[in-house]
C-alpha cells in the first residue's frame, strides 16, 4: 500500500472484542462496480480529555511524566511500539494508527493549570513518547508550540522527541528554552537511504533533513541528540556508523541506538511488512529479533526490553561504540534545570513579583 507503514488493518484482540472482517462476495461486488478502493484519507478527530499530564513509574525509562498532544501518527512507522495503543478506541493499530488521528486542542490550557496547582513539583515533562508531536498535522493545530509556550513562561524543563525537522519552526522557543536549560530535542534517524526510509516511515521526513535539522538545532546551541533507533537487524543496522559519523560532524554532542521492539500488534504488523518488502529475508531477520529477545518477538519485561541479550546484540554494542568512539561522541545525559520552575499565570491573574 503505497504510502503508508502499515499493509493492512490488523484489528485488535486483547480486549475481546469482535473481529471485523471485511465480507468477500460484497468486495468483489464493488469492485466489479466501482474498480479499486477509494485511497485512504486522513482523518482528525479533535477530543478533549480533563488532564493533559500523564504520569507513569516505569523503572527503565528516565521519565515520569509525559505530553502527548495527538493519538495516532501520520509518520506511519511500521514499527512504531506506540501502535497498540489505539487498541483501546477499538481501532486498528495498523492503517487506522495512521489514519485515524486524534488532537488535542486544550492541551496547553491544561496544562497549564496543572503546573498552577500550589502542590506541582517540576521535573522534565517528555513530548514524543508516544506519537509524534511534529507529525504533519502540527503544521495545522500547533498544539506542540503552544505547549512550549506554555514551558517557557513556567520556566519548565521539557524534552522532545522526533522524526522530523518541522521541530525547526520553533526554533525561537526552543532557543530561549536552551538559554535557561530547560530543552533538550532528540531526532531519531533509522536509515540514511531514503527509498528505504519510504517503505519504513512512508510519511516522516527524509534521513537527511532529519540530519540537517540536528546540525541546525546543535548549531543554535540546543542540546541535541541523535536516536537510531530502532536498529532493525539486517535491515537497517547497516547504516548505524554512517549515521554517528555524519551526526559528528554536524555538531551534534549525544548519540544513541535502541533496538527493535515488537509489542503486541507490532510483531504481525511488523511480519506482513516483510513478507511486502523483503520476502526473500524476512526470516533471518526474525530470527535474529528472537535471538535478543529471548526467543520471542518481544520481551515485555522492565530493564530488559531495552537492553538485548545475545551474540547479534552484543556485536550492534560494539559496532556503535567504535564509531562513537572514532567520532568522538557519546551518549550524554542532559541534565535539566528544575530550579527556576514558576507557577504560570492562570485565569487572566498577574504576577506579583
Amino acid at each position: 500500500m503505497h504510502g503508508r507503514g502499515a499493509q493492512s488493518g490488523a484489528v485488535p484482540v486483547r480486549f475481546g472484542l469482535a473481529t471485523r472482517e471485511a465480507d468477500g462476495d460484497w468486495r468483489d461486488h464493488v469492485a466489479l462496480l466501482d474498480g479499486e478502493p477509494p485511497k485512504l484519507r486522513t482523518t482528525v478527530t479533535e477530543e478533549h480529555p480533563k488532564t493533559i499530564l500523564t504520569f507513569n513509574t516505569s523503572p527503565d525509562i528516565g521519565f515520569d511524566r509525559s505530553v502527548n498532544a495527538y493519538r495516532g501518527c501520520e509518520h506511519g512507522c511500521v514499527y512504531c511500539f506506540a501502535r497498540p495503543t489505539h487498541a483501546y478506541h477499538d481501532l486498528s493499530p495498523g492503517l487506522d494508527f495512521e489514519t485515524k488521528l486524534f488532537a488535542k486542542p486544550d492541551a496547553a490550557r491544561l496544562l497549564r493549570e496543572t503546573l498552577a496547582r500550589p502542590k506541582y513539583k517540576p521535573r522534565p515533562i517528555a513530548m514524543g513518547t508516544n506519537t509524534d508531536p511534529y507529525q504533519p498535522i502540527e503544521q495545522r493545530y500547533r498544539i506542540t508550540r503552544q505547549v512550549l509556550e506554555v514551558c517557557l513562561e513556567a520556566r519548565h524543563p521539557v524534552t522532545i522527541t522526533t522524526k522530523s525537522d518541522r521541530v525547526l519552526r520553533d526554533l525561537d522557543l526552543l532557543g530561549e528554552l536552551a538559554k535557561l536549560n530547560l530543552v533538550a530535542v532528540a531526532v531519531s534517524v533509522t536509515t540514511l537511504d531514503a527509498r528505504l526510509s519510504g517503505k519504513l516511515e512512508p510519511r516522516a521526513a527524509a534521513p537527511l533533513k532529519r540530519l540537517a535539522a540536528l546540525g541546525r538545532l546543535a548549531e543554535a546551541g540546543i542540546p541535541a541528540h541523535c536516536s537510531i533507533a530502532p536498529v532493525i537487524p539486517a535491515i537497517t543496522d547497516e547504516f548505524m556508523e554512517a549515521i554517528v559519523a555524519r551526526a559528528a560532524a554536524l555538531g551534534v554532542r549525544s548519540a544513541g541506538w535502541i533496538p527493535l521492539r515488537l509489542p503486541f500488534e507490532v510483531a504481525p504488523l511488523f511480519r506482513e511488512w516483510l513478507s511486502v518488502h523483503f520476502p526473500e529475508r524476512g526470516d533471518k531477520v526474525m530470527s535474529i529479533v528472537r535471538s535478543i529477545r529471548g526467543g520471542r518477538d518481544n520481551d515485555p519485561d522492565f530493564f530488559t526490553r531495552m537492553k538485548p541479550t545475545g551474540v547479534w546484540a552484543e556485536l550492534f554494542r560494539a559496532r556503535f561504540r567504535l564509531a562513537c568512539r572514532r567520532a568522538g561522541l557519546r551518549k550524554e545525559r542532559f541534565e535539566l534545570n528544575c530550579s527556576a520552575f514558576r507557577a504560570p499565570e492562570t485565569g487572566g491573574q498577574l504576577r506579583l513579583l
